[in-house]
């Protein structure tokens, strides 16, 4: 079974930055997407930044100029990169992959909370 492991939350003061990672357990190459969500109390789960494998990436609009989404398949890792953040940015984040012809995600990590204070 395939896994995600996501780490890099914690807080952070207003401005400040972080990276989230999210290591998989298998080939992060054969995925035709992978992204990140987020989830605040209360709130939807939101699509943060998803990447393509041919490195295409999107990102909602809020984040758009200060989160950088990536992905290093020799080391099955993806990354969030996430700078000037700000404290509507609180919430659980969640990697997931899909599988290799649809951008469909299936798998899906346990989440990392962070928590950005003003």
């Amino acid at each position: 079974q395939v896994q995600l492991v996501e780490s890099g939350g914690g807080s952070v003061q207003a401005g400040g930055s972080l990276r989230l990672s999210c290591a998989a357990s298998g080939d992060t190459s054969r995925r035709y997407c992978m992204a990140w969500f987020r989830q605040a109390p209360g709130k939807e789960r939101e699509r943060v930044a998803l990447i393509y494998h041919d490195g295409d990436t999107t990102y909602t609009a809020s984040v758009k100029g200060r989160f950088t989404i990536s992905k290093d398949n020799t080391k099955n890792t993806l990354y969030l990169q996430m700078n000037s953040l700000k404290p509507e940015d609180t919430a659980m984040y969640y990697c997931a992959g899909s599988g290799v012809y649809y951008c469909e995600m299936h798998d899906w990590g346990q989440g990392t909370q962070v928590t950005v204070s003003s």
